[in-house]
């Protein structure tokens, strides 16, 4: 059966512009939830764990919805996904303003706003990318998009802590909610063209078995789980943890734009290592030197300068680990099922990012201190470093067909 092409088809340049500019906005709106912790428990009369409750299933259920969504982004097209993710998006925003008791919130907040993040995050754009870029291109474009998300984190960082300030913690959330529904004009740049039904291909099913009876994907998804368990947990709470140590909000912000900033050059440059040198060992040292970080940051007199040494480092690592886990992802399996399978994946990160924001919310009411939940960081990132050394890069070999 032959294709057809649909006149409004973008270029893989374009196809890359517009995906990046989604990741953007979808990730640069998530990354200063921290800033709200304070100013919601406070007029709420909450605890803490009540709002890391709300993060962690947002968390959980963005890792929860997104091999679904990458099923859909695959069968019936990204930017169909897109368009929902960016509606489900604004509602969330408005659900977590006027959320006034706590299973309110952690519906908007998490429930609603988890969902929106599995479609129109790295998933299903890398789905897209994958199929429209070159292979040998892969590693650089994933990273391209990766460094966009960072670059939302650095650029939304400062906007969202002055409209907290100016405008209120609930008004802020109403603005935001109107920035989320720009994902939908701009989910036509991906839109890609009718794609052949090809007789005999790989059926979905197939593919999880293949998958998931695969040791190097099985590797894979407990490397990813560690990611999550330690970003989350690091950009939820180090706003609160330095506030407890006696540091003022402006280190905080500062702290945060410096992750987001320095993230940008760690996964853009993640894509290009990629590219020249095998990912295993890549992911195994940025697992690795995470566990070093963090270590010195928890064992080293606090200061302010120490916090920003901390975060251009941890930010340099942050989301490098995306670009080649994705790439690995689509050079074993190839590109047809690549947004389901990086769904199953960022499952994996997504269950570590609810225990990472959870127990650090829960050991922090128990115990007062955020000190057990900083060890196991640094104990699962030497686990990381260790599992990713196995993972074979190579394509699978596959039965022909009859």
């Amino acid at each position: 059966m032959q294709a057809t092409t649909s006149p409004r088809t973008l270029s893989a340049q374009q196809v890359l512009l517009c995906g990046a500019l989604i990741v953007t906005l979808s990730m640069g709106i998530r990354h200063g939830f921290g800033f709200w912790l304070q100013p919601i428990i406070t007029e709420r009369g909450w605890t803490r764990e009540t709002f890391s409750f709300a993060i962690a299933i947002q968390n959980l259920a963005w890792g929860a919805a997104g091999p679904i969504a990458g099923m859909l982004a695959d069968r019936y097209g990204a930017w169909k996904v897109l368009i929902g993710g960016g509606l489900l998006y604004a509602l969330g925003l408005v659900l977590m303003s006027v959320a006034a008791v706590p299973w309110a919130f952690t519906l908007g907040c998490g429930v609603v706003i988890g969902m929106a993040q599995s479609a129109c995050t790295y998933a299903v754009i890398y789905g897209v990318l994958g199929r429209t870029v070159a292979p040998e291109r892969r590693s650089w474009a994933f990273g391209v998009a990766a460094a966009a998300g960072s670059f939302g984190q650095f650029a939304m960082i400062p906007i969202e802590t002055l409209l907290i300030s100016h405008l209120g913690w609930q008004m802020a959330l109403w603005l935001l909610a109107g920035s989320a529904l720009l994902i939908l004009p701009l989910a036509l740049g991906v839109r890609e063209p009718e794609r052949p039904v090809v007789v005999g291909g790989q059926s979905i099913l197939g593919a999880l078995r293949e998958a998931f009876g695969y040791r190097s994907f099985q590797l894979l998804m407990l490397g990813y789980f560690v990611c999550g368990f330690q970003v989350v947990f690091i950009g939820v709470h180090m706003p609160s943890y330095l506030r407890d140590k006696g540091l003022g909000i402006e280190v905080s912000t500062v702290a945060l734009m410096l992750i987001g900033l320095f993230n940008i050059f760690g996964t853009y440059a993640a894509g290009m290592l990629g590219q020249r040198f095998p990912k295993r060992y890549l992911l195994s040292g940025i697992y690795a030197l995470r566990a070093v970080a963090i270590t010195l940051f928890v064992t080293l007199p606090l200061s302010p300068m120490s916090v920003y040494l901390f975060s251009a480092v941890i930010g340099f690592l942050w989301l490098s680990t995306v670009p080649p886990t994705n790439a690995v992802i689509a050079q074993i399996f190839g590109p047809a099922h690549m947004s389901m399978l990086g769904g199953f994946v960022f499952l994996s990160h997504q269950v570590g990012s609810f225990l990472g924001v959870w127990l650090g919310g829960r050991l922090y009411d128990a115990t007062g201190s955020y000190d057990v939940v900083w060890w196991l960081a640094v104990a699962l990132g030497v686990f990381a470093a260790l599992i990713n050394l196995p993972v074979r890069e190579s394509p699978i070999r596959r039965m022909a067909p009859a």
